[in-house]
């Protein structure tokens, strides 16, 4: 059996076509069912849902033989343990510094200004800072970033920005684009070696189906 482990929403979707190029269907919804364990339709092929950031702990630890997680989440959480064999280019958005319209952040740094800079990212906005030479606090955050500045918690949010039409929607602009992030899929290397060919022949059927650039 080989295991692979998804999170819902965008990446579960964007990872569709790629299992279908590799001849595997996921035979329920995951949005209607209340499983956590999926079939599909292949009888030696499931998928395990969990959370975005638990995919690689899932992979490193064995519980699930590949899976697919952002680039944020690898950077973020620790990538040790994993091959890493393929960018999806799947679940594209860019990992970004935004702060109220009415705010000027460009003279707040070079005043030397300490920030208060709430995420969920505090690893990737401790480096980004410190690079910068910016003293800033951190404050972690699990979700409505936005309303950090808006209520004045912090000066500044780093979070991961797709269209920006949530920013705009809260009066927020985005000021620094720290990385572009991708989906990745990742791989059990005990796994890889113990069931090496069904594991290469789903690798390479993603990466026939992976979109051009």
């Amino acid at each position: 059996m080989i295991t692979l482990a998804l999170s819902k929403g965008r990446i579960f979707e964007e990872t569709m076509p790629l299992l279908a190029a590799a001849g595997i269907e996921v035979t329920e919804d995951p949005e209607k069912s209340r499983k956590l364990i999926l079939a599909t339709t292949r009888p030696d092929v499931r998928v395990v849902l969990v959370r975005a950031s638990d995919v690689p702990t899932y992979v490193q630890y064995g519980g699930a033989d590949l899976g697919v997680t952002g680039l944020d989440v690898l950077l973020e959480n620790g990538n040790q343990g994993m091959y890493q064999p393929l960018d999806l280019r799947i679940a594209a958005c860019r990992l970004s510094v935004a702060v109220r319209a009415d705010y000027d952040y460009a003279s707040a740094v070079k005043q030397g200004s300490r920030l208060r800079v709430a995420t969920k990212y505090v690893g990737l906005a401790r480096d980004f800072f410190a690079t910068k030479g910016v003293h800033v606090d951190l404050i972690k955050l699990y979700g409505s970033m936005e309303l950090a500045p808006l209520t004045g918690l912090a000066d500044a949010i780093v979070d991961l920005v797709s269209t920006g039409s949530t920013l705009k929607a809260n009066h927020l602009v985005e000021v620094e684009r720290i990385m572009d992030i991708s989906a990745r899929l990742v791989v059990n290397q005990a796994a890889l070696k113990l069931k090496r060919e069904p594991i290469r022949r789903i690798i390479d059927a993603f990466a026939s189906a992976i979109p051009s650039a």
